[in-house]
């Protein structure tokens, strides 16, 4: 394995900070180290508005391949690293709780509740392999499980002449008692304004899903991408055109991207099949295996002769407590539970895909994410004010 290609997530300088320093703004007591950068700007003066876009999968490597030196580049301020793993469902959560995924219990895209013999779609909400919606008893576990208080909350309890707003897609999760909901960077950028012009001291977390999904479809390389950047790049600078001096801008990233060179699935290996207890989880940059007792010598040596230059692959206690790749605090009590004997980390431009999202019959994407590669864990911060 090359570690020379890989980025740790950096915990004392990673998304976490970001949220962090807003939170202490606010007035919220948080055991978490805050960005000093964005300490010392934000602290300069009172805001009314503070504003944190969060572009979906705007990693630093992009930014800096599609506009090297626009608008956007010239008022970054940092390059940090996304939590780990590098994923929207590990990322964003930071982003809602003000917590790593240690503390979380969110992870990945699909993981494993041994109470109930199944592994579940953690955003979307679906039965990993037979693909139905989740139903009661098991769509509680969202509110029961892994739930946990938001930054809306920990905002107006904390600070309580402020009002805390969500602008989001129509699909996603109301996490927010003042949610409102855009479609597109249009509508987000609308939204923002409409709410900057009334005379409330508000946060407002804006979340575009762009340009993570036209990454997924068209790849890191596309003219798709690049055209959509110019455009939300010419849009936020008109925004901020006319923004007044009581507000401050915050863009940021939850991860970002890498193009996908060759995927695998573990149903080609028998060999590593028959080592398991059941089905790999989490996503296809980053697997956790249960594996048979008597086999796990057998598993490590069939799985490194096959992928050891594409992905790193570790025990569980390295994971968790050498390593400390979800993070550090107050451990999540299902942690445990979520990670299986091994994880496996993608550290090259291939995946393994689950045999979950074989279920769903979709096909391979262009680019993904959820490995250590500078391209997945670098993303920029951004502060743009009057």
């Amino acid at each position: 394995m090359k570690k020379e290609n890989i980025i740790m997530p950096n915990y004392d300088n990673c998304i976490l900070g970001t949220i962090t320093s807003i939170l202490k703004y606010y007035n919220v007591e948080t055991k978490h180290k805050s960005s000093e950068k964005i300490d010392k700007i934000l602290h300069q003066k009172e805001y009314k508005n503070v504003i944190l876009l969060l572009l979906d999968g705007l990693g630093e490597h992009i930014l800096n391949k599609d506009l090297p030196n626009g608008y956007l580049k010239n008022n970054q301020i940092d390059c940090v690293t996304s939590v780990y793993p590098s994923t929207t469902t590990a990322a964003l959560t930071t982003y809602y709780s003000g917590k790593p995924p240690y503390e979380t219990g969110w992870i990945a895209w699909s993981q494993y509740f041994k109470e109930y013999g199944r592994a579940l779609d953690m955003f979307s909400h679906n039965e990993s392999y037979m693909r139905e919606p989740l139903k009661k008893p098991l769509i509680d576990v969202f509110k029961t499980i892994v739930n946990y208080e938001s930054i809306f909350e920990q905002i107006e309890k904390a600070s309580k002449d402020v009002k805390a707003y969500e602008i989001e897609p129509e699909y996603a999760e109301r996490r927010a008692k003042r949610s409102i909901r855009a479609n597109n960077l249009d509508e987000l950028i609308m939204n923002i304004q409409d709410l900057c012009d009334n005379p409330d001291k508000k946060f407002i977390f804006a979340y575009s899903d762009n340009p993570d999904g036209l990454l997924h479809k068209y790849g890191v390389e596309s003219e798709e991408v690049k055209e959509f950047l110019m455009e939300a790049e010419n849009r936020i600078k008109d925004m901020c055109d006319k923004m007044s001096d009581d507000t401050i801008l915050i863009i940021t990233a939850d991860h970002g991207h890498k193009d996908i060179e060759k995927a695998y699935t573990l149903l080609d290996y028998p060999e590593i099949q028959e080592c398991l207890i059941m089905p790999a989880s989490l996503e296809s940059r980053v697997l956790t295996f249960w594996v048979k007792e008597n086999m796990r010598d057998v598993f490590e040596e069939r799985f490194n002769k096959i992928f050891k230059d594409e992905f790193w692959l570790m025990t569980k206690d390295e994971f968790l407590n050498k390593y400390h790749f979800l993070g550090f605090g107050e451990k999540h009590y299902k942690i445990d539970d979520f990670i299986g004997n091994y994880v496996a980390l993608g550290i090259s431009g291939s995946i393994i895909r689950l045999e979950t999202f074989l279920a769903e019959g979709k096909p391979i994407k262009k680019s993904t994410h959820c490995g250590l590669t500078k391209e997945e864990m670098e993303v920029p911060v951004i502060i743009i004010k009057k």
